[in-house]
């Protein structure tokens, strides 16, 4: 697995080479962006991250990653 960036001020995530765009739709409730499409969202509900995939433009487990990383260094600003 490869190290993840992350942008919070540019709302962006670097994972694999690739970098997503994260859109707020609610509190603790985004949207994961690949070039301008969406492929997941991404969600902290109940004290855990949670990635979960629309289509076929990413993996569960990266959407979980991205969670992981995105709310984590959220947390910290």
């Amino acid at each position: 697995m490869s190290t993840i960036k992350v942008d919070v001020e540019n709302k962006s995530v670097e994972h694999d080479g690739k970098t997503y765009r994260i859109q707020a739709l609610a509190e603790d409730n985004y949207v994961v962006l690949l070039a301008g499409v969406p492929v997941g969202r991404i969600v902290y509900s109940f004290g855990a991250a949670n990635g979960v995939p629309e289509g076929e433009g990413a993996s569960e487990d990266t959407l979980y990653a991205i969670a992981e990383a995105w709310f984590a260094a959220a947390a910290e600003t």
